[in-house]
Order: structure tokens, then sequence, then C-alpha cells
């Protein structure tokens, strides 16, 4: 990719006019759905993030962490159509753009348990965000189906990233994880 495309996406990446794609959406049902987490900055950093630092780890974490996050989403999907109603929602779908870019730019692998722990936690928040959207859409479950196929694609294309470029390649996942936590905290600051 040359250096003036590389710039581009950048940029479009940090239109603040993407960040947050939470209130409402021209259409009500699975394209809805699809297009929620690829249009919302917030949302589109966090998943490729999951995947991108799944891909990161051994064993069993590989698989475990972007289950989880579909898993937690879908949960954290349904409290929200239900009503649930969290503190700082958009204050921790940011932290957790924060906190995945951190831990892909610094390729850390935590015990399991805290690396799923953390993944469920992020996965809950934005599991709500979207849920609290439901009520208001004429198919709801197939707005739910768009965005838990849409999150699905994005932390396998993460994945695929990391597992299929070249060694030397890592230093840019990790600056692509660094670019992300940078989202996150700009993101914070409002």
């Amino acid at each position: 990719m040359s250096l003036k495309k590389l710039i581009a996406a950048a940029a479009l990446l940090l239109a603040p006019a993407l960040a947050f794609a939470h209130p409402g959406h021209g259409d009500n049902g699975l394209m809805a759905g699809i297009s929620h987490p690829l249009g919302g900055l917030d949302h589109l950093l966090a998943m490729v993030a999951v995947g991108l630092w799944a891909a990161q780890q051994k064993g069993n974490a590989r698989w475990a962490l972007p289950c989880t996050f579909v898993g937690a989403l879908l949960i954290g999907g349904l409290l929200g159509f239900e009503g649930l109603q969290l503190p700082a929602l958009e204050s921790a779908i940011a932290a957790s753009v924060l906190a995945l870019g951190l831990a892909v730019a610094l390729a850390v692998r935590p015990p399991l348990f805290l690396a799923v722990g953390a993944t469920a936690l992020f996965a809950l928040f934005h599991g709500v965000a979207h849920g609290l959207e439901l009520p208001d859409m004429s198919s709801p479950w197939a707005y739910a189906a768009g965005f838990v196929g849409a999150t699905a694609a994005l932390h396998a294309a993460g994945y695929a990233v990391v597992r299929f470029l070249p060694t030397a390649a890592a230093p840019l996942v990790r600056i692509a994880g660094a670019a992300s936590a940078a989202t996150g905290v700009w993101l914070l600051a409002g």
C-alpha cells in the first residue's frame, strides 16, 4: 500500500463524524445491523483489535477471545433490548478501543482467564449499546443478526491480517494497535 493511500485511510478512520454511530440508522433490519459496526469508528476499531489480539495469542486464546466477544455481545444486546442502562456507556466503549489497541500494540499475552474476562466486559458494553437500539427497529432480530455477523467478520479480518502477513509485517500490526489506542484516547477526550 502506498504512503498516500495509508494516510488517506488513516484520515478516514479518524473522521470525527464516524466516531459514535449510535443515534440511529435509515434501515431498520439486517443492513443496519451490518453497517453499525462498520460505520462506527469505536466499534470498528474494537472489533478488528479483538481479531488482531487473538491472533497474537497462543493456544485456546486464539479462538476464545473472538468467541467470547461475540457471546458477550449477544448477552449485552439482549440486556440493552430489555432496557439496561450502563453508566458511562460511550466512555466504556472508548476505553475498550484504548485497551484493546494497547493489547495489540504491546502484544500482551495475559493468562487466558484475564484476557477472556476483559474481552467479555468490553463486549458487554458494545452489546448493550447495540441492544438499546433494538426496540426502535422494525426488525430487531435481523438487526441483531447483522451486527453479530459483521462483528465476527471484523474479528476474522483482524485475525487473518496477523496470521497471514509475513513476520516482517508484525511491527505494522503493533503500530495499528498503537493508532487504535490513540484513537481511544481521542474518543475519551470527547
